[in-house]
């Protein structure tokens, strides 16, 4: 449930958190604000009611007891009903310190006068808080001194309008807060965030072997230290990937020396003797021949998995087309589309799909499809397919696929390394899967706008 609740987002996370901190924060401060409001609200109550005393009792005490009631009752309000009886309201003054505080408040204002009060907390009908009723007796003196009957006085709120109209009030006021704030939070994140997007996408290309994906190192302190980071490694790979072709070309290209060499002398041996020696030395030449195909193709996979070539707009289906026809593959549908390519190292790699299909299965038919933002060059033969076991490293250097698909002796085992290679140059990537009716399917997607 609370994953549902939490989103993925940084700016969303963000945004949750502070509302859920600004909301926290408003009601602490409405609860602190409501006490403080009730304690001056009680406060001032109790000096109206001390002023509205101390200003009536007098009056009434200077006219006769059977006009006493009626003035009382025209000095009552919606709030606050007086009245003048022969007894009192309160037996006694209530216990309480603010009861107490209350009478004593009145008696400071009317001295000489037996005077009881009481602060009775009681539910309202509007509202779940307690709210207070204030009674208070007064006795009153007739002409000349003489004990006469008592003014009682009821105090009740009423407040639960003016509660509600508050409440909405903060409402409202939390509302358009929280408004404010997300969405100034969210145009912030959406900033600070958009340079994580970049990095992201730019990790995305180099996990493919994009070497010159790079990102713009700007934003905050720390997403430009990543930035600078990632720039780095990629520059510091690119290097190493760079040198690592060039030594594996020099390889290739010094030892085709030596083995020329060698080879000179094995046709001369086996000229020149005969019987054993003969068939030793034709045996050695078998030899170097395989020797000189993984020469070739070291050098071969360091030319052609270069970045050295500059990309060019071309027209897939055309370039297709003039390869499948030098090669000696069926074309299939094909859609016009035209990509950004280095034409000779496509041209390579889609050539080796074609010539292991034909090797191992002895036809290929090549295809053209868009698919999202991505151009699917696929190569389908109808031969045995590619064990699951081999599938997934079938694609590196040096394996070779004819133990699992036919008897006959492949090639140096770099094609598919060379088209994977290819692939993932141009930030794309290679797949190969066993098609449900029979044979293999090798697709070579490659980005629709360039890397």
């Amino acid at each position: 449930m609370l994953r549902r609740i939490w989103p993925d987002g940084i700016g969303a996370r963000l945004a949750l958190l502070l509302a859920a901190i600004l909301v926290a924060a408003n009601f602490v401060a409405l609860a602190l604000l409501s006490l403080e409001r009730d304690r001056l609200d009680r406060q001032a109550r109790a000096e109206r009611e001390v002023e509205r005393a101390a200003s009536l009792v007098p009056a009434l005490e200077a006219v006769a007891r059977n006009q006493r009631d009626d003035i009382a009752r025209l000095a009552s309000t919606r709030r606050t009903r007086l009245r003048v009886q022969d007894l009192p309201r309160l037996a006694s003054t209530s216990s309480d310190r603010r009861s107490n505080s209350l009478r004593a408040a009145l008696e400071n204002a009317l001295p000489g006068r037996t005077i009881r009060a009481s602060v009775r907390p009681r539910k309202s009908g509007h509202s779940a808080r307690d709210v207070e009723t204030v009674i208070v007796s007064i006795a009153l003196s007739d002409p000349g001194g003489r004990s006469g009957n008592w003014l009682n006085l009821v105090s009740s709120p009423f407040g639960s309008r003016v509660s509600q109209r508050r409440q909405q009030d903060f409402v409202v006021a939390l509302g358009l807060s929280l408004l404010g704030v997300l969405g100034a939070t969210l145009l912030i994140t959406r900033r600070m965030t958009r340079p994580l997007g970049t990095l992201a996408d730019a990790a995305q290309a180099a996990g493919r072997g994009d070497r010159s994906a790079r990102v713009p190192e700007r934003g905050p302190r720390e997403v430009r230290e990543a930035a600078i980071a990632f720039n780095d490694m990629q520059s510091r790979v690119a290097r190493f990937e760079s040198e690592r072709m060039r030594t594996m070309a020099a390889v290739g290209h010094d030892l085709r020396t030596p083995i020329t060499s060698l080879r000179i002398r094995a046709e001369m041996l086996a000229e020149n003797e005969k019987g054993e020696a003969a068939a030793e030395a034709k045996a050695m030449l078998a030899t170097l021949g395989s020797m000189e195909v993984m020469a070739d193709g070291l050098v071969t996979y360091a030319r052609d998995t270069s970045d050295a070539e500059p990309t060019r707009r071309s027209d897939l289906a055309s370039f297709l087309s003039r390869i499948a026809k030098e090669r000696g593959a069926t074309l299939g549908q094909t859609t016009a589309l035209d990509v950004d390519i280095r034409p000779v190292a496509v041209t390579r790699a889609v050539g080796n799909l074609i010539d292991n299909a034909i090797r191992y299965a002895g036809t290929a038919t090549v295809s053209l499809t868009a698919e999202g933002g991505e151009a699917v060059i696929a190569v389908e033969d109808q031969g045995p397919g590619i064990s699951k076991a081999h599938l997934t490293d079938i694609t590196e250097p040096f394996v070779r696929g004819e133990a699992s698909r036919s008897a006959e002796t492949g090639g140096s085992g770099l094609g598919l390394a060379i088209a994977r290679a290819v692939a993932e140059s141009h930030g794309g990537t290679l797949r190969l899967v066993n098609r449900a009716e029979g044979g293999l399917r090798a697709e070579l997607r490659l980005p629709r706008q360039g890397r």
